[in-house]
């Protein structure tokens, strides 16, 4: 695992996968050779054969009071999704960066797609059963209402298994996109890629890191702004709010985590005449 820290605030990376893709299965209008143009994305964000790398990733925000894990990743035993399960080797992970189940006092979702929302629960005797028995679950209102009345289209949400169930046992709060959490961790509206799609700003010591959530899939959205994520459900909306969130963060230095960019998964965000870059 890889740890940060933001003033007195530790941040832990957990990963769950990390592989290298078709780029062009997750962003649809990928051009042939765009990754190429942009020597910046190798050797971390694009590997030898020119496929992307990517990962699927949890988020430990250690503030000394509070241990908040964000998007606790896909899970195992999922037979709702359209792929294989994968291995539980995530709350391992987890414990070896030094964080039991019994740790979490908070889980908290950028948005409620099936990779975000994972480990929510697990599997025990047949029942979905919450994973941390310790913590507020934290679902945003306006993403839980629009998930009432939309099917996941794409097979993008499986919240029967990862969401209800933590509402049936009392453990869920639902909160507002601009919700803070506490005096170092807030939330903030990034809407595009779901309605009540969430960043989380970590400020501590007069350092500040953004957590982006799925506001960009890969760096290549940095260079290429218009690049839509084919689950987006609003693709302009989706594209307007990654260029301000690009230009906020040239314009603060905040560090920038990608939930889905691969090691180092972190770093800043830098102008490139008319687009950004992601400098790590």
């Amino acid at each position: 695992m890889t740890k940060w820290r933001i003033g007195e605030v530790t941040i832990t990376k957990v990963v769950e996968v990390e592989s290298s893709i078709d780029l062009d299965k997750v962003l649809p209008d990928l051009e042939v050779g765009m990754l190429a143009r942009y020597d910046w994305l190798k050797p971390h964000f694009v590997d030898d054969d020119g496929r992307a790398r990517m990962s699927v990733h949890g988020l430990v925000i250690d503030t000394g009071g509070r241990r908040i894990l964000v998007d606790p990743c896909i899970g195992a035993q999922r037979t709702s999704l359209p792929f294989p399960p994968l291995d539980e080797g995530f709350l391992e992970r987890l414990a070896e960066a030094g964080y039991a189940v019994d740790d979490i006092d908070t889980v908290l979702c950028t948005h409620l797609h099936f990779d975000h929302v994972g480990w929510n629960t697990r599997l025990v005797d047949g029942e979905w059963v919450v994973t941390f028995p310790n913590a507020r679950y934290l679902f945003g209102r306006v993403e839980w209402e629009h998930w009432q009345t939309h099917g996941g289209a794409y097979g993008d949400t499986n919240i029967d298994e990862t969401v209800r169930p933590v509402l049936a046992a009392g453990q869920a709060d639902l909160v507002e996109m601009d919700h803070e959490l506490c005096r170092e961790v807030r939330l903030v509206p990034t809407p595009g890629h779901t309605p009540g799609h969430v960043s989380v700003v970590i400020e501590s010591g007069g350092e500040r890191a953004v957590i982006a959530g799925d506001l960009a899939h890969h760096p290549i959205q940095y260079a290429e702004p218009q690049l839509s994520m084919y689950a987006d459900d609003d693709p302009a909306a989706a594209m307007g709010t990654r260029r301000a969130f690009l230009a906020e963060r040239a314009a603060d230095g905040a560090l920038t985590f990608g939930t889905h960019f691969a090691a180092p998964s972190a770093g800043t965000v830098v102008r490139s005449g008319d687009a950004w870059r992601f400098v790590t």
